[in-house]
């Protein structure tokens, strides 16, 4: 018997490669000049289309940032360190702020896109924003799961990933200077659960390493 080949859907094929290149090229922009210079003529030029062109892919500016966001924060999930948690405190809340730092110091621009409001009328799609709150909500989880259970706390542990990372970009490009805070700060928090809560927080074991 013979099996017939899949028909191949070459237009669209020929499409999401075009916009492929679309995202690259506005990636380039922004890593080059930054977030606010990505603009459809700039995209048009980098990818050899006329501006008009640039439609019959994504219907405006603010669409290409949205599919620039949803790449990032799939990016973001593929970074997640579960394998590496242990169920220990200390150790996960360190290995989680390293994770956070360093995905954002390699890479300004989608730091800004990701974790700041540098873009006056852009806010992401429901769909696009879903990936972050997922991402954030593992995350939740596995510090519940470590003791960490206070609303508070929580908050106070991502201004803590984002205060270091927003300080490494600004200060130190490409250096280290608060990447090698981290560990202190981490401590510095652990130690403010402990008398936070009268010196009984204790951390307990993860479920499995998984926060899902």
């Amino acid at each position: 018997m013979v099996i017939a080949e899949p028909v191949r859907d070459r237009r669209s094929e020929r499409r999401e490669s075009a916009k492929a290149e679309i995202l690259e090229a506005a990636w380039r922009i922004a890593r080059a000049e930054g977030l606010a210079a990505v603009s459809l003529g700039e995209i048009a030029r980098a990818v050899g289309m006329r501006p008009p062109s640039l439609y019959n892919y994504f219907d405006s500016k603010n669409a290409i940032y949205d599919a620039m966001f949803a790449q990032g924060a799939e990016e973001f999930v593929r970074m997640e360190p579960w394998d590496e948690l242990t169920g220990d405190l200390v150790h996960d809340l360190s290995v989680m702020v390293h994770a956070f730092v360093g995905f954002c110091a390699e890479d300004p621009a989608r730091y800004q896109l990701l974790f700041q409001r540098t873009i006056p009328g852009f806010e992401p799609s429901p769909e696009s924003y879903a990936v972050s709150e997922a991402s954030l909500g593992r995350i939740v989880v596995h510090l519940e799961r470590c003791g960490v259970t206070d609303p508070r706390s929580i908050d106070l542990f991502t201004a803590l990933g984002t205060g270091l990372a927003d300080q490494q970009i600004s200060n130190d490009p490409g250096g280290d200077r608060w990447i090698r805070l981290i560990d202190d700060a981490v401590e510095m928090f652990a130690n403010h659960l402990t008398t936070s809560t009268g010196g009984n927080a204790r951390p307990t074991p993860a479920k499995g390493n998984r926060a899902t």
